[in-house]
């Protein structure tokens, strides 16, 4: 593979490797990651903006957010106004951030200890502008947080009633036994299906508490946030195939305990055995057994034939 690149002078954005070949982010979720990046400091352009102008699909934006969501290069937070009036807050960052380290960005604070001394490695970018890139490692402040109007926020999905209805008594379990994680009816009905998933992928209830509950900080400023960030973070890899089959329940064959039949049959002839005859109960009997209702068939057909010939009789006289 040949390759001719010419580092650009100016109006370039640094993105790191990691985000350019991560494994599970689509090219659509790169995209907007690096759009977003992109943007000048002081920008206030919500994602879905960011996907109009790129030209991706409501569909595909919808996927490659939720991407964004799940590596925690994303974070979002649904705040209502003093009119009542509903948005959304997003966070973009260029390094994964947990729920804890995005509320401190969010807060004014640094995700991972703050500007680096000098003379100490720069540190990576959370955020880089392009007008102001000079081609340096100069340390840029986290991006800045969009606003995004209520009516551009992401339709809530609808999954099947059961996945939601398990997943939301589970959320409710959790929540009775750890206060920190107070979580309104909103917000069950909204994390259900993430919850749901998880007993879908096998995983015991024992489980399904740890993962949630562990590890908490001592004050949970966005209980929300945070179960959303670990439902999807920690959610188990789905049972392959083979996996599938094994767990399945095994529906016991037809011919299961059956033998067959060492008497002369035109095609191999498979029968129950009571005991250890080798033979079918036709071949055991001498020969071919009267099927159910024969009987009673050539019955019928022998009077159709007496009464044919009496009328034939008449009518010949």
């Amino acid at each position: 593979m040949l390759k001719h690149a010419i580092p650009p002078a100016s109006f370039f954005t640094q993105v790191s490797n990691e985000i350019l070949r991560h494994p599970r982010l689509s090219s659509d979720a790169v995209r907007l990651l690096t759009w977003q990046l992109s943007l000048p400091d002081g920008a206030n352009e919500p994602l879905s903006k960011t996907a109009e102008r790129a030209g991706i699909k409501k569909i595909a934006f919808l996927r490659a957010k939720r991407q964004l969501l799940g590596e925690g290069y994303l974070h979002e937070w649904r705040l209502q106004g003093d009119g009542g009036r509903w948005s959304t807050i997003q966070l973009v960052s260029s390094v994964p951030l947990s729920v804890e380290e995005a509320l401190a960005v969010r807060g004014g604070g640094q995700p991972t200890g703050g500007i680096p001394a000098a003379g100490e490695p720069t540190g990576r970018a959370v955020g880089r502008s392009p007008e102001d890139n000079n081609g340096e490692n100069n340390f840029h402040p986290p991006s800045p947080v969009a606003e995004e109007a209520p009516e551009e926020a992401e339709p809530p999905e609808r999954p099947p009633a059961p996945l939601a209805e398990r997943g939301a008594r589970a959320l409710a379990a959790v929540v009775r036994r750890e206060r920190r994680l107070r979580l309104s009816a909103p917000d069950v009905a909204r994390l259900a299906p993430l919850a749901g998933e998880w007993f879908l992928r096998g995983v015991s209830m024992a489980d399904f508490r740890e993962a949630l509950t562990a590890h908490l900080p001592q004050v949970v400023h966005y209980p929300a946030g945070l179960v959303r960030d670990r439902l999807v973070r920690k959610m188990p890899p789905a049972p392959t195939f083979a996996e599938q089959r094994a767990s399945a329940p095994r529906t016991p064959s037809r011919v299961a305990g059956m033998r067959e039949c060492l008497g002369e049959h035109v095609q191999p002839r498979l029968f129950p055995p009571v005991a250890d005859e080798t033979l079918c109960r036709e071949c055991r009997r001498g020969g071919p057994e009267p099927a159910p209702g024969a009987a009673a068939a050539l019955r019928g057909a022998g009077a159709a034939r007496d009464a044919l010939r009496a009328g034939a009789a008449q009518a010949s006289v």
